[in-house]
Order: structure tokens, then sequence, then C-alpha cells
């Protein structure tokens, strides 16, 4: 996993991680998510409810990467050595990459269904928990007011946090699909602001920018 070092970027991801570990699979990175909340057990909860995401897609701004970074920060002074590792994943760490203003924060914690070990200390620090899916990779969902995040928490060696990495660097290296996906996201945000829709609409694209990285990496 990357540098814990919030004020700094992290370095591309590495392929080589496939051939150093067993686990993930090939076949578990490839893997998307279900689009059926019910296969992922979602449970949405209180905190956050009203905390609505943003709908415009934006142009890039730098100061993306600065919120990030307080974000970061923030984040590793509620938890200290508890953080496994942080990155900034989404449109908002790609630069050049038109988004909805919204820092998406992949935390990695040892055991994500362990929740009296870093739920509390999240909420005193400004999070509101927002959702759980115990059925896809223990994934929980905490939201930030100001500036405006998700911070999706992961175990150890989770593909999907590998997937966010993988994606993120892919945009960064190859701009024809950049534009593709910025191109997805402003129809997709044109027909629907948000929710579930909007995923819905960009999701071809976003299927088809997938599948040219994990076959570039050998994992199809």
């Amino acid at each position: 996993m990357a540098s814990r070092a919030a004020n700094r970027p992290e370095a591309p991801f590495s392929a080589t991680r496939f051939t150093d570990v067993v686990r993930p699979t090939a076949a578990e990175i490839t893997r998307h998510r279900p689009a059926d909340p019910a296969a992922t057990g979602l449970e949405r909860l209180p905190g956050g409810k009203h905390w609505a995401s943003p709908k415009i897609v934006v142009s890039p701004d730098p100061a993306w990467q600065a919120a990030y970074a307080r974000l970061a920060a923030l984040t590793q002074a509620a938890l200290g050595d508890r953080v496994v590792a942080l990155h900034h994943v989404g449109s908002t760490a790609v630069p050049d990459l038109p988004a909805k203003p919204v820092i998406d924060v992949d935390l990695v914690v040892a055991a994500p269904e362990d929740e009296s070990a870093y739920v509390p200390d999240l909420e005193r620090a400004g999070f509101r928990f927002h959702a759980r899916e115990p059925e896809w990779h223990q994934h929980r969902l905490f939201k930030y007011r100001e500036p405006f995040a998700h911070l999706h928490v992961f175990g150890p060696d989770c593909p999907e946090v590998i997937r966010h990495l993988l994606f993120r660097d892919w945009l960064i290296e190859h701009q024809e699909d950049r534009d593709r996906y910025a191109a997805a996201k402003r129809e997709a945000a044109s027909q629907h602001g948000g929710g579930q829709l909007y995923t819905d609409l960009k999701e071809p694209t976003v299927r088809e920018i997938y599948e040219r990285a994990f076959r570039s990496r050998g994992l199809l």
C-alpha cells in the first residue's frame, strides 16, 4: 500500500504486486460491484443521511489535492497507528479530470467489521457514518462536510482498493481514456445529477476502461 504521508503525491500503483502475492486473486480484482444493493448487504445509517453529495460535474480544481491532504491528516490524527493505509482515489485524484467536488478517500484498517476500533474516533473527528456493506469487502462509508468527502473503509489486501488505484493511475497515464471518462461523466450528470442513475449511466464507460487496465496488467 502507499505511504501514509499526507502531504506528497502517491507513487503510481505497482503492477508487480500481482505476481508477488497470492491474495487477492485476479478474479477478485476484476469482479465488479453488484448493482443490486441487496447483494452487498447495504445498510444506510442515520449519520450523514442529509449530507447530500454535490450533483454537478465541475472543471478540475488543483485545490482537491490539498483538500485530500487535510482529510488524510485528520484521519491519521484520529486513528494513529490504526491507519494501515490512506489513498486519494476517484476523479478528484486525477489531474485534469472534471469531477463532482467530492474527495474520495480509501482508508485501510486491520478489520473493518470491528467498528468499535475506529468509528467513535472518526465521528469525534467530524466524520459521519453513512453506510455499511458487509457483503462487499466489509465496506463502510463515512461522509465529511467541508471539504465534502466520502471516506471508504476497507481491510488489508482488499481487491476494491487495488481496483481504485488501478483505475486512478490508468486515467492519469492515458489521456484518451481520461477524456472518454470525462465525456461520460458530463453526459450522465446532464441526464441525472446524482444517485444510482448517474452511476449506472457512466458504468459502461467505466467497465471499458477497467478492461483495458486489467488486460494491460495481465489480469484478464
